[in-house]
């Protein structure tokens, strides 16, 4: 079973903190059931250990290895589905029973993640945040690539709304593998697939709608090459991003412009339509 380094840090500056950790390419955040403690996982132990050498000096910081064993009982003691919109993201555990059409109402879309803390569940703002996006653009005949996958929530969350084909990417294999893992969890999801693909390395296919969850940093590095993968007219979906990151964000996608936004406990999303 593998084990996730991470570092727990206490601090009344929750925008601070995750602003001078995001050169170590953090992973996942958990809020810790202690006032003012967070949880900031990293993909390697290296990240971590900059990390920790860097916060140090301003920050009570502790270094930890965390099983995902143990993170995995842990969320099923109290980790539910969540609901935004017509989609709903659940645990194997929690599926909900189908509920009936409210009138002319859509059905609900029922995304199935198995939790690993390396990887997303659907619960943070942030994706939360992606998902009430995804829901304000006609995704039919669409074709949507999404960003650092990671667990492969989007990517199902837009095939079941519609999309002709949602391919996710992400640079780290045991994410593509997470995400496939999923696959068998959602077998109405037919047309989405997931590949093993550097955002850095090469220029990304070009598409209809581009959803990047990432973090506000990588999200201005990454902003030609995320513009370079929309086609005119397209729309891109953005969040990880803190509110005081909003206008430089913004900025770095120029000139997309910002055609639906909302704020959410100090995060943003974005969805910016390219010209």
């Amino acid at each position: 079973m593998k084990d996730y380094p991470a570092i727990d840090v206490r601090t009344g500056a929750p925008d601070l903190l995750l602003a001078l950790v995001d050169d170590f390419h953090p992973s996942a955040l958990e809020d810790l059931e202690r006032d003012g403690a967070v949880r900031i996982f990293f993909p390697s132990t290296a990240d971590r250990d900059a990390a920790v050498s860097a916060l140090t000096p301003g920050f009570e910081v502790n270094p930890v290895d965390v099983p995902d064993q143990d993170w995995a009982r842990r969320s099923q003691e109290g980790l539910g589905p969540i609901t935004v919109g017509r989609v709903v993201v659940a645990p194997p555990w929690a599926i909900p029973a189908p509920a009936a059409p409210v009138g002319r109402e859509p059905p609900a879309v029922v995304v199935v993640i198995e939790p690993s803390m390396g990887f997303g569940t659907g619960h943070h703002v942030s994706t939360r945040l992606c998902l009430a996006a995804l829901q304000t653009i006609a995704l039919e005949n669409q074709v949507v690539l999404d960003v650092g996958t990671g667990s492969g929530v989007l990517a199902f969350a837009a095939g079941l709304l519609g999309a002709a084909r949602a391919v996710g990417i992400d640079s780290d294999p045991d994410a593509i593998q997470s995400a496939c893992d999923n696959i068998a969890l959602n077998p109405s999801a037919l047309r989405v697939r997931f590949e093993t693909i550097d955002l850095a390395a090469k220029p990304l296919p070009v598409v209809d709608v581009v959803t990047a969850n990432l973090t506000g940093a990588l999200l201005i590095r990454s902003a030609a090459a995320l513009l370079a993968a929309v086609r005119s007219g397209g729309t891109l979906v953005l969040s990880g991003l803190g509110t005081h990151e909003r206008d430089d964000v913004c900025a770095a996608f120029t000139p997309a412009a910002v055609v639906w936004e909302r704020e959410d406990d100090g995060w943003v999303g974005l969805a910016m339509k390219k010209s």
